[in-house]
């Protein structure tokens, strides 16, 4: 059974930062399924490319066809990568119409992985106070690693590998999520006690 991914990207400019992090977070995604024995297919949306559409749809309550599939690939995804530059600390406009125009509950229960990008460093916790909100608001679920790529992160070899590091990180979590793999971590020492009854009677005299 193929394993689909929904890629969606709000980047405005050609070529653009946004897109480009949500390639690699594809690719690292795609090879953590595949690692893990499944097919997997990825779906990209550019809203770009539907700036007027999404427009329409909002004053019309109909998508346009290419809009329509879409939202299609979009919801019937078993994970989305939803990426956005970053504008005056939030979302982008463009962002946001996307999901507006969506069906209530279109997207409750399904795994999230989140990206971001922005000309600073400074603008890394939209992610937290405006991207993670929007999802958990839709009833999705976010994975706890979301990825943020400043300009600086481009280019340079040390911020380079960081970066690659985040998405390295948070494709593992997203794929764990999707195929509905427990996570582990370490052992908790106090998980599986001894119980009282077995400690007093360990200590009793025989």
């Amino acid at each position: 059974m193929t394993t689909r991914i929904a890629v969606v990207s709000a980047g405005l400019s050609q070529p653009s930062s946004t897109r480009l992090l949500a390639d690699r977070l594809a690719t690292a995604t795609a090879r953590e399924l595949r690692a893990a024995g499944a097919e997997v297919e990825l779906d990209f949306v550019d809203l770009r490319d539907h700036a007027r559409d999404l427009a329409d749809n909002l004053l019309t309550g109909f998508p346009a066809p290419a809009l329509r599939t879409a939202i299609d690939q979009v919801v019937g995804a078993d994970g989305l990568i939803a990426v956005t530059p970053i504008f005056s600390a939030s979302y982008s406009g463009l962002f946001k119409t996307f999901f507006d125009v969506l069906e209530p509950d279109s997207l409750a229960g399904k795994p999230v992985l989140a990206g971001a990008t922005g000309g600073t460093e400074r603008h890394s916790l939209a992610l937290e106070h405006a991207v993670r909100p929007l999802f958990a608001y839709l009833r999705s679920i976010v994975i706890p690693t979301a990825v943020y790529a400043a300009s600086s992160d481009w280019g340079a070899r040390g911020a380079d590998q960081a970066l690659n590091n985040r998405i390295d990180r948070a494709a593992g979590e997203f794929a764990t999520q999707i195929l509905g793999k427990p996570a582990t971590g370490p052992a908790d020492p106090y998980d599986e006690p001894t119980p009282f009854a077995d400690l007093l009677a360990a200590n009793l005299p025989r």
